[in-house]
């Protein structure tokens, strides 16, 4: 897809305070770590992430990603009235209905002329309400809208490492490692036809590519334990999705290369989905991008599922790395198998 007067207006984000060590985490798990024969320091070392953040437990969503976008319109001439499109994309819900966007837009004072609702595809959701608020203002239908998302890692972490207590083998450990590099953290995008005074960063293109038949890589939801008591679960077989998604990934590419026109050598920067060490560099190398013009920051913040990619691009805006007029890819691949890619000019 192509857009040509489509601008993200601000782009913020809002991190928990309490900081958690990967080797925390294999504190807890020492005893499986030693059944297992696995070495100290071998989760971090596998992943790259040395620590990450969560939420305090019982923490409203709706309110992690009310702050976010808080702070996004400390930075935009855009007022609460003036959306007319709020979208929250999380994968994590304050609960399975109302839509936790009706919450958030009540906290940040959207209401009566807003459609408001939430959307959900893994850690692509932001990406994809990025695309569905762009077309609406490409196509008229409004001037501004938000989009805002909150991810909590702690209670999928604690039921996994009550789990792998339980009693695991190196197959339920291998397919748990995925859980254990999530992190929390909340982010909020304003986007506007340009009427607001702001017409930096502007959203010029969008590739998508899908594999549906890898959809059962990746799960996340409730497990029958024992009669009708049910608990969350997450499963993931890393090296499947790492492969299957890297070819994705090179699909994808060939697509928005065509869409955008643009080369290799045009793109300034690229800001993709944090997942880790070993897929950041499986992926740019099959892309043939530099790591150089990548920033990251999954070492310090681990997988937040959709508001990964936001954060990290907030923070490289912060940090001096995405200056004005920079050609921008971002970049994800979800499970399902998806994968998206936006073309930004800073």
């Amino acid at each position: 897809m192509k857009f040509s007067k489509v601008f993200v207006d601000a782009i913020s984000y809002h991190l928990p305070s309490t900081i958690v060590m990967t080797s925390d985490l294999e504190e807890r798990l020492s005893h499986v770590f030693e059944k297992l024969h696995i070495p100290e320091g071998q989760l971090e070392e596998m992943t790259g992430i040395y620590e990450r953040r969560w939420w305090e437990p019982g923490v409203s969503l709706a309110e992690c990603a009310a702050e976010a976008g808080a702070k996004a319109f400390a930075k935009s001439y855009v007022r609460p009235e003036d959306i007319e499109l709020l979208i929250y994309a999380g994968v994590c819900r304050d609960n399975f209905e109302p839509a936790t966007a009706t919450a958030a837009a009540d906290r940040l004072g959207i209401g009566r002329n807003a459609m408001i609702f939430d959307l959900s595809n893994a850690c692509l959701g932001v990406i994809n309400a990025v695309i569905e608020i762009a077309s609406h203002i490409e196509l008229g239908h409004i001037k501004a809208g938000m989009v805002v998302s909150a991810e909590s890692a702690r209670e999928i972490n604690e039921v996994t490492i009550r789990k792998l207590s339980e009693g695991s083998d190196i197959g339920l450990f291998l397919a748990s490692i995925a859980v254990l590099t999530g992190g929390s953290g909340s982010s909020a995008l304003i986007l506007t036809d340009g009427s607001f005074g702001n017409k930096d960063r502007k959203l010029l293109y969008s590739a998508s590519c899908a594999a549906p038949e890898f959809n059962k890589l990746c799960t996340w939801g409730m497990e029958k334990v024992s009669g009708e008591l049910e608990r969350m679960f997450m499963l993931t077989d890393s090296s499947a999705v790492l492969k299957n998604g890297v070819e994705l990934a090179k699909l994808t590419w060939k697509t928005f290369l065509k869409n955008s026109g643009w080369n290799i050598e045009d793109i300034d920067g690229t800001i993709c989905h944090q997942v880790g060490l070993a897929h950041r560099i499986a992926v740019l190398k099959a892309l043939g991008l530099s790591v150089d013009r990548d920033f990251v920051t999954y070492p310090y913040l681990g997988n937040m599922g959709t508001v990964s990619l936001p954060i990290t691009a907030a923070i490289a805006e912060e940090r001096g790395f995405l200056k004005k007029n920079m050609k921008t890819a971002f970049m994800g691949i979800g499970s399902g198998l998806n994968c998206m890619m936006l073309g930004l000019e800073w």
